[in-house]
């Protein structure tokens, strides 16, 4: 479990889903969505504050204490195409990185882990277009096979959703596949091992709070963007314990 970051230099990692207007107003979790203008107007915003926006692979130097400096981590959760559509435009156009955690065995299909839940079916990003993303600077992580609640299965599919993700990944990018994330931020201590053994480097959950140096790796926490997150919040998120407060 991640402790309290006391660091003079907290690092927030940013959570992102969707890059796009989102549905009408009771749709099921619409928080979800950043729209494209809103993303840029945050990502310029940060930049001329002086930020730089790193994926998982760039960031690992300061969250083991070897670089400061300030910057925060872009994660996209699901592989969205939007990602690569309205997002990368703006993190090319800024010299920023980030990492896009797929889904291995649901590329080119939509997010169907969703449908028990009322949400709208959206593309995913193909094995092409991930190497699209891969090739303008930007990192693909995983995020299990099909999207599984890693403490729910058995120990023989937990341990394939972690191992297989990062190898379908690494086939079809022709890159590392390093950074993992946990879907739902659901986990145990043995999937934490399993990841762990696998070889990835950093795994991201869904608990809230700034990271600091020395943080366990394979348990990080972030800073969730939503919809209705403004500028102002956005840089109070990064500069204060408002997250850290909410950490669970």
């Amino acid at each position: 479990m991640n402790r309290q970051c006391t660091s003079r230099s907290p690092i927030p990692i940013l959570t992102y889903h969707q890059i796009a207007v989102a549905p009408a107003k009771g749709a099921a979790f619409r928080s979800l969505y950043v729209a494209p203008r809103d993303f840029a107007a945050q990502m310029d915003f940060l930049a001329r504050l002086g930020y730089r926006g790193l994926s998982m692979r760039q960031l690992e130097p300061y969250l083991l204490g070897e670089k400061t400096g300030r910057v925060f981590g872009i994660t996209f959760d699901d592989g969205y195409l939007n990602n690569l559509t309205d997002a990368l435009p703006v993190l090319q156009r800024l010299h920023f990185s980030s990492t896009c955690y797929a889904v291995s065995q649901r590329l080119a299909q939509t997010n169907s882990w969703d449908q028990g839940q009322g949400i709208a079916q959206v593309p995913l990003m193909s094995a092409a277009q991930l190497r699209q993303w891969v090739a303008a600077g930007q990192e693909v992580g995983a995020h299990t096979r099909h999207h599984a609640r890693l403490s729910q299965v058995d120990a023989e599919t937990c341990r394939t959703e972690i191992v297989l993700s990062k190898t379908e990944l690494e086939q079809c990018t022709g890159s590392a596949v390093s950074h993992f994330c946990y879907p739902y931020g659901d986990y145990s201590e043995a999937a934490l091992a399993m990841v762990e053994a696998a070889g990835f480097t950093t795994a991201t959950t869904t608990r809230r709070g700034r990271c600091c140096a020395g943080d366990d790796l394979l348990a990080l926490a972030r800073v969730p963007v939503l919809r209705s997150t403004t500028r102002l919040l956005l840089w109070w998120k990064l500069v204060s314990r408002y997250e850290d407060n909410r950490r669970v």
